[in-house]
């Protein structure tokens, strides 16, 4: 498959079905992903467009805070770089440019923010501020 240019709605959700139609597959995060959302992955998929759409083109259209919704998982560090080696993949199979070099940033950068918030939640022993 010929790269290309991350630029549009249209590219965002190739690159959302393939990463999670990945993750779903997974041995480590299907479970998990699989146990959350169950059978509302259309639900989630819509927002996940919506979400990298906002945060790659500016577009308006996802409002809300992800991080509350994966603050109990039962996830660590190794499924962070799971899900991050996965969505590296994913766009460097299908997309190149600038913005793909943005989507990969920008992910990275959420993986290690939503771990170091887990545990710092983890190790304080308190419950956490959603």
């Amino acid at each position: 498959m010929n790269r290309k240019s991350l630029q549009n709605i249209d590219d965002i959700k190739l690159l959302v079905d393939t990463f999670y139609g990945r993750i779903q597959n997974n041995k480590l995060l299907g479970p998990i992903f699989n146990e959350k959302i169950q059978d509302r992955w259309p639900s989630h998929m819509n927002t996940m467009y919506s979400f990298w759409n906002t945060v790659l083109f500016s577009e308006i259209g996802y409002s809300g805070s992800p991080f509350p919704k994966h603050a109990s998982l039962p996830i660590t560090k190794e499924h962070f770089d799971e899900w991050t080696l996965l969505f590296k993949k994913v766009v460097t199979e299908l997309f190149e440019g600038e913005k793909a070099d943005e989507a990969i940033w920008r992910a990275e950068r959420m993986a290690e923010m939503f771990n170091f918030k887990i545990e710092s939640i983890r190790s304080s022993g308190f419950p956490p501020i959603v």
